[in-house]
């Protein structure tokens, strides 16, 4: 598996379930282990504060973005290998897809999910083709993949950009699915109406 650097989503809170704290140090320790440089959101709470500790205390390089907005209510990660601050929630995602050659998802909130379904959707329409990882703690993304499997059904989204979002259970799939092969992504976006 060829060294990259991978971009973490995930919660600025802890959550209530315990199993999710000891992922994300677990997922921090295995991405140095493997090789990886992290990239996440910049934060020192929550999970990515986890997720950033575990990951330095093993070794590694660890990239923070955070927009300039968060920077001063004191949640900026300062021990990071790099922080990078950024005008707008919006230059924040694009810096760490621009950093970053795959993807992993771990239980979070509302950012968490604009963050990974911006990227899911990159990919869709071509602009980037990187893999995306959903690492599943205790069933957290069950109803979100039936919801993605609702949308087939529907005919509101392809099956094959569908098969970019891949659900997994364990820290090593993550891994491995992120640091793995570029999904198959459409080398232009055409009108969905034109058949």
């Amino acid at each position: 598996m060829e060294s990259t650097a991978i971009c973490v989503f995930c919660g600025a809170n802890p959550g209530t379930d315990p199993a999710l704290a000891v992922t994300a140090d677990e997922l921090g320790t295995a991405l140095v282990g493997a090789g990886h440089t992290v990239v996440y959101g910049g934060g020192r709470v929550g999970l990515m504060g986890i997720v950033a500790d575990a990951a330095l205390r093993a070794g590694g390089e660890v990239i923070g973005v955070i927009p300039e907005a968060l920077t001063g209510r004191e949640i900026e990660h300062t021990g990071v290998t790099e922080l990078v601050v950024t005008d707008t929630m919006h230059t924040r995602k694009a810096a760490m897809a621009d950093r970053s050659s795959g993807f992993i998802a771990l239980p979070g909130g509302f950012g968490t999910l604009d963050e990974v379904l911006e990227i899911l959707t990159w990919n869709q329409i071509g602009i980037i083709a990187k893999p995306v990882a959903f690492l599943d703690v205790g069933g957290y993304y069950e109803s979100l993949f039936r919801f993605f499997d609702d949308a087939v059904g529907a005919g509101l989204i392809k099956p094959e950009h569908r098969a970019m979002a891949r659900r997994v259970s364990s820290i090593a799939d993550a891994i491995a699915v992120a640091a793995g092969p570029a999904p198959s992504s459409p080398s232009k976006w055409t009108d969905p109406s034109v058949r």
